[in-house]
Formats: structure tokens, sequence, C-alpha cells
């Protein structure tokens, strides 16, 4: 098992737009050629995109260059995490949000979840129409859905 880090800082109104988010439905049958060919442009729309999916563990889906770093260690991982959430708490709209002993409480169950092959994502407001997404996604095998691939052919 590795780790594959993922982050955005985006429009908050982009990331609202959750059908954008969402991997699209197979068709049901009967299918037809066209149901499948759209499935397939909304799929690879989807996947090119670079939202954050609903689902953590859908970043696989994703091209390898949304990845923004990769551990074999859950402590490493973690401490990315710790790093990407300092560098931005000066900016998250709720003092709450951005206390320091509450980050360093995220990072440690973020790498308690991490070791046992669970997923982490967190989101903050940055400012009033700003979003950062922050991802710890398991990958070969991925505990939520073990039949994705890595991205990364690992």
């Amino acid at each position: 098992m590795h780790i594959h880090a993922y982050s955005w800082l985006g429009e908050k109104e982009l990331f609202d737009r959750e059908a954008r988010r969402r991997l699209p439905d197979r068709p049901r049958p009967p299918a037809t050629a066209e149901d499948e060919e759209h499935y397939r442009s909304l799929l690879d729309t989807f996947r090119r995109s670079e939202l954050p999916p609903m689902e953590t563990s859908h970043w696989l889906l994703k091209p390898p260059s949304a990845i923004r770093a990769t551990f074999d260690e859950p402590k490493d991982a973690a401490a990315w995490l710790g790093r990407e959430l300092t560098e931005h708490a000066p900016g998250f709209l709720s003092q709450q949000e951005a206390d320091a002993a509450r980050l360093s409480r995220l990072v440690a169950t973020a790498a308690e979840r991490v070791a046992h092959g669970g997923d982490v994502s967190f989101g903050f407001y940055l400012g009033r129409t700003s979003f950062l997404s922050l991802a710890l996604v398991t990958c070969s095998p991925n505990h939520t859905t073990p039949n994705l691939r890595c991205p990364r052919g690992g």
C-alpha cells in the first residue's frame, strides 16, 4: 500500500457544483451505443476535471498529474497534510479551524486512519469565495473501492 496526496484550491462556486464532482452513472440496460458514448464522454470529463470528487477514493480516477505527492509511510503522508494545513491556516475563514491544537489533532487522526487503510479528506473556506480541499488516498489497493487502479500504474 502507498498513499497519494491531493490538493485543490479554487472558487467555492466551482466546488459547490456537485454534479461536476460526481462519477457518472453507467447507462442501464438496454443501453444504446449513444448511451454508452454519452457515458464515456461524461466519464472523460469527470476524469480530466481538477475538481475534487465527491467520493475521496475517486481521486484515483484522475490523471497522475493531480497527485501532489506519494508516500509509503502514513506518518509521512500526515506530515505533508500538516504542512499544507499550516501553510493555509492563516487564510481560514474561521479562527477555530485555524487553531494549532485542532490542526494537530486532525493530522494525528489522519495518520491513524491512513495507517489502517482509510482515506482522509478535509475542506476549508479561505476568505469568502475560495475553498481548499486536501486528501490522502490509499492506493494498491484502496479499501473503499479496491477495483480502482493506481493512477501511477503501481
